[in-house]
């Protein structure tokens, strides 16, 4: 059994996915533990050729995985303030009350990314990630199943980028039901969530 912050360090990972390849720009606040020769360009305020240690910038996610050792520090990696323990403990007391998309729109695919890097915080970051998401997955699901024909740009602007694609695949499934029920159309047919779940299952089993 993986763990959750395992099982959460494991997705987001597919790069045909436009969403994941936005994700992987966000930039995170990290300081070089060890000079880097010629990669002074990576600093947009100093015109050194190296990068000397101590040095302190923002680089995008996808570098910093790159530059990241594990067994050898040469780069660490700060938390984005959204993951540390404050903003934990209101997400704790009640993650409804967030803007999530103001916050960060990839609130859960960068939270999971940030387990890559070796913190004594990642347990409960995950922790607080998956409870976030169990907190206000029922108001969105909610919110997508009673707001048929109505305007949802309000509704849209508090969403983190996953929470977007689960309210629209309620509202597709309920116009889908809509249009069934009036005769419009001739079948159902299972989400695309649904049918990439059993893909995920199947290949689990084969493997």
């Amino acid at each position: 059994m993986l763990s959750e912050a395992e099982a959460l360090k494991n997705s987001f990972e597919n790069f045909l996915s436009l969403d994941d390849i936005l994700l992987s720009h966000q930039r995170l606040p990290v300081r070089t533990e060890c000079a880097f020769p010629r990669l002074g360009f990576l600093d947009r305020s100093s015109d050194s050729e190296d990068l000397p240690e101590g040095t302190k910038m923002e680089l995008p996610l996808w570098l910093s995985k790159g530059l990241y050792e594990r067994k050898r520090r040469v780069l660490s990696v700060k938390l984005p303030n959204v993951y540390r323990e404050g903003w934990r403990t209101v997400f704790t007391a009640d993650p409804n009350v967030v803007n999530l998309h103001k916050m960060g729109p990839y609130y859960y695919g960068l939270g999971s990314q940030m387990l890559h890097f070796d913190s004594p915080e990642n347990t409960d970051i995950a922790q607080t990630l998956l409870q976030t998401f169990i907190g206000r997955f029922r108001r969105v699901m909610d919110c997508s199943q009673n707001a048929y024909n109505e305007d949802t740009s309000s509704l849209l602007e508090r969403l983190d980028c996953l929470e977007k694609a689960l309210f629209q695949a309620g509202q597709s499934g309920l116009n889908g039901f809509q249009s069934w029920e009036k005769g419009r159309a001739s079948q159902l047919t299972a989400s695309s969530l649904v049918l990439n779940y059993r893909k995920r299952k199947m290949a689990d089993v084969e493997d």
